[in-house]
């Protein structure tokens, strides 16, 4: 089974057109959003731990 040329070159324009458009649909924004939130959940676990062996060490002498 061929396609005629007239065909294919219409697929490969709209192939092209959608790779210049990827990631930019509207959950990619979301995904940012959440790894925005992990990212911010990870530094608050982190800090907040350092912090609470520092206060722990201060206490104990």
């Amino acid at each position: 089974m061929t396609t005629s040329k007239r065909l294919a070159e219409k697929k490969v324009a709209k192939f092209e057109k959608n790779i210049t458009k990827r990631g930019l649909g509207p959950m990619a924004s979301k995904k940012i959003k959440t790894e925005i939130y992990v990212l911010a959940l990870f530094v608050a676990v982190v800090v907040g731990s350092f912090l609470f062996q520092i206060i722990r060490l201060a206490l104990k002498g």
